[in-house]
């Protein structure tokens, strides 16, 4: 999920397509709403890389075929999308994980639900002055993310790794206190936008997707070790109030989205490893 912070989109005029969506038809199949004629488009809000690109290519390729027509909304600041999708201003969004998505419900009183994950933005470990993993050793510092979703996630990964060994009993969301050995390491936290441009002041870095992107790094050929893409939890996904779930436009998406097609697209785009196909039913 990407972190920057404005907002470029038309939400006034996503307004009024949402106000205009409606011709009624009786559904041949109850669990699918087909309330919504396919000459009405899906109003999808998403952030500009990779969210937005995967979703205009599927617009330009894919949805014509499918009489699918889509309109996507790019926001700058991600705040705004699971607002704007509460109060039907958006059909859908796609942009971030669960993780962010279950706080966000839980402090907004929400009810927007995951359809399908899409991709993975890998965390991974990198270094300016080591080669792998093996090298680091007693008395190397380790950056790691100071805000607790990500920190979570480095620290997940350092243990997996075995750079470092969480505790036995260790929370979901492990912090820096849940780490029952840190093998002579100091782990040290800072912002995670900040640890790429201050890699070279730590032996190693655990770095989100984005960011390491923004800093010149390579995740599939500058990284240590790097998040798996398979059965992740971090998967960024297709996203709808509840009440639009069944939706046949979103079903539509849902299945394109997941296409062989798409899954080309992304590891041909994206051939640095920033982003991954991670296809599968979210829950």
């Amino acid at each position: 999920m990407r972190h920057t912070v404005k907002l470029t989109g038309a939400l006034a005029a996503a307004a009024a397509l949402t106000a205009a969506l409606g011709a009624c038809s009786a559904p041949s199949d109850p669990d699918v709403d087909r309330s919504d004629s396919a000459s009405t488009p899906l109003v999808v809000g998403a952030t500009s890389v990779p969210h937005a690109e995967i979703l205009e290519y599927v617009k330009k390729n894919l949805a014509p075929k499918e009489k699918l027509k889509l309109d996507v909304k790019i926001f700058d600041d991600y705040q705004l999308i699971n607002p704007a999708t509460k109060d039907n201003t958006l059909d859908a969004n796609y942009f971030q994980t669960k993780e962010f998505l279950d706080d966000w419900n839980k402090k907004n009183d929400g009810d927007v639900v995951p359809v399908v994950n899409v991709h993975v933005e890998p965390m991974g470990l990198y270094s300016k002055k080591h080669k792998s993993v093996s090298e680091l050793t007693s008395g190397d510092s380790i950056g790691v993310p100071s805000d607790a979703p990500n920190q979570a996630r480095a620290l997940k990964l350092l243990d997996k790794e075995g750079v470092i060994k969480l505790k036995a009993d260790a929370p979901e969301v492990p912090g820096l206190n849940d780490i029952g050995d840190k093998k002579g390491l100091k782990i040290t936290e800072a912002k995670a936008e900040a640890l790429a441009p201050t890699l070279p002041d730590y032996d190693a870095a655990v770095i989100n997707g984005n960011y390491a992107i923004a800093g010149k790094l390579s995740p599939k050929k500058d990284s240590l070790a790097l998040e798996s893409a398979k059965n992740s939890p971090y998967a960024n996904f297709l996203a709808v109030d509840k009440s639009k779930k069944n939706d046949a436009r979103v079903q539509k998406l849902a299945k394109l989205l997941t296409s062989d097609q798409v899954k080309k697209y992304i590891e041909t785009k994206y051939k640095d490893g920033s982003v991954l196909p991670s296809f599968s039913k979210a829950s």
